[in-house]
């Protein structure tokens, strides 16, 4: 494939976004982006933003925030509702755009557009809404009441993963709730959240209320997040970044929303169809490569179903087509760049020699033929798991799932549970009694019965426990404006006098 051309034969150049004009970046240094199915597809050159970068546009948002925030919530959602039909009718070039920087299948990519969309209109509809409450005061002649308010600047740091929907599911609800933002995103999928931003502008959102600065975490994010003028960072990522950005928003009192990793588990009663269940499998392990933090890493099958379960699941992950996402005849695209290539095969070596367990299918790079210029790794299976290997208990993400035998409902809680992380959970299983049992006690944020653990729609919360995050969820619209929005309790004393609170009360009960 050659590489992607402007009429001058150059790759075309992208730039940042602020204060409503794209704009070079300060140092003029620049980020090669490439297809990770075809790497001799290049994408684009986008900016290697620094400091200097970033504080052009923290300011830029700081200037557009008292007119943001004067705007009516109704008319922000009018337009959002605008940005939401923009993206409607690019739907199909934002989503081939997406397939080709980030490599999951178009299907996916299709979703992840999709789900941006879903994102911008639920959103908007909050606009008439933003409910506060009013509630009887303990004295007379007084109303008490409570609204939300915008919490000021916000610094949206996203992955790569899923480059539309993921920074949707920040933005709408940030945007409606009057504050302005600065976007980072991954390196290594600009162009879709640039996408995002051109559907922004075409919606008419005034100058400064979005911008993005395109750079590497260090080099970008970092200063992002610690920058004295904003007040709110919300993050996507790995475990261990998010610790360093709630660390840095704690020393400097921000408010710090975290979404972080996790390594979720299919629990597979012997009554389930496993038929169905296989299905559920291969699309949590295999979908989007197995980059989702959602994504079926294990999978933990009652001993009677064992061996007939794993024998279906090889049967149907063998056809499973590797290769380029804009293929229609592909399920699986690339990972997506060589450090994660690296860090899969290294888990994979883990798993064959460390751990000892026993690899069923996979396990390779595939590097000849239509597969030799890109990041592409066979769908990889472990049978006959320790709940306590590494491949058990550390996020790979990558196509790579670990089968582990139960003798029943309780062992396998126990072994569902028994990680650092807390995202998704699910179970197959004919038993009502059974499923509401795992529902209840699996310690996670997502719970699905008779399903995949990912798919999560944007009308229900997002998020789940222990590592995976600090407690806020993405998503529903309560969830998600509590974390861009901030209570502001209201009383009205209409008396005529000086009344005090408890201390009136005290004597009015007397």
């Amino acid at each position: 494939m050659a590489q992607t051309k402007t009429k001058s034969g150059k790759p075309e150049v992208y730039k940042n976004y602020i204060g409503g004009r794209w704009v070079k970046p300060a140092g003029g240094s620049m980020m090669e982006n490439r297809n990770p199915a075809d790497t001799r597809d290049v994408i684009g050159l986008f900016p290697a933003s620094t400091s200097e970068d970033v504080a052009a546009a923290v300011d830029a948002a700081r200037r557009a925030y008292p007119g943001w925030k004067a705007t009516p919530a109704p008319r922000r959602a009018e337009l959002l509702y605008r940005f939401g039909q923009i993206l409607v009718e690019r739907k199909e070039e934002y989503s081939r755009d997406m397939t080709r920087e980030m490599g999951k299948v178009l299907k996916e990519a299709r979703g992840d557009v999709q789900e941006a969309i879903d994102m911008t209109f639920y959103t908007a509809g909050e606009g008439r809404r933003l409910h506060g409450y009013t509630t009887p005061s303990e004295l007379p002649h007084k109303m008490a009441m409570c609204v939300r308010q915008p919490v000021g600047l916000c610094a949206l740091i996203t992955p790569w993963n899923f480059p539309m929907a993921i920074p949707s599911w920040k933005m709408m609800p940030a945007l409606v709730c009057g504050n302005t933002l600065v976007i980072k995103p991954a390196e290594d999928t600009p162009l879709s959240t640039i996408n995002l931003v051109h559907a922004a502008e075409a919606a008419g959102l005034p100058p400064g209320v979005i911008n993005v600065v395109v750079g590497t975490g260090e080099s970008a994010g970092a200063p992002l997040s610690t920058h004295a003028d904003i007040r709110l960072v919300s993050f996507t990522g790995s475990t261990e970044t998010g610790r360093r950005v709630a660390e840095a928003a704690a020393r400097e009192g921000k408010i710090c929303s975290l979404e972080m990793g996790g390594k979720n588990v299919i629990l597979v009663m012997e009554d389930a169809d496993l038929d169905l269940a296989v299905e559920g499998a291969v699309w949590g392990a295999f979908g989007t490569s197995g980059q989702r933090c959602t994504a079926s890493s294990r999978l933990v099958v009652h001993r009677r179903v064992y061996r007939k379960f794993l024998e279906k699941l090889i049967e149907r992950t063998l056809t499973l087509r590797v290769g380029n996402g804009l293929d229609r005849r592909v399920d699986v695209g690339p990972v997506i760049n060589e450090d994660a290539v690296a860090k899969i095969l290294g888990y994979i070596e883990i798993g064959r020699n460390q751990d000892g367990a026993r690899l069923a299918l996979g396990g390779r790079r595939l590097e000849k033929g239509a597969h030799r210029h890109g990041f592409f790794i066979e769908p990889t299976i472990f049978a006959d798991v320790a709940p306590g290997m590494r491949i058990a208990q550390e996020e790979i993400f990558g196509p790579v799932l670990s089968v582990i035998a139960c003798r029943d409902l309780d062992e396998a809680i126990e072994i569902g549970n028994g990680v650092r992380y807390g995202l998704s959970s699910s179970i197959y299983t004919r038993d009502v009694n059974r499923a509401f049992e795992a529902m209840e006690r699996m310690y996670t944020g997502i719970f699905y019965v008779n399903s995949s653990t990912i798919g999560a729609e944007v009308h229900l919360p997002f998020g789940g426990t222990k590592a995976t995050g600090n407690g806020h969820r993405e998503g529903a619209m309560n969830t998600s404006l509590d974390v861009f929005s901030e209570w502001k309790s209201i009383y009205v004393d209409y008396s005529g006098r000086l009344q005090k609170a408890q201390i009136d009360t005290a004597e009015l009960v007397g």
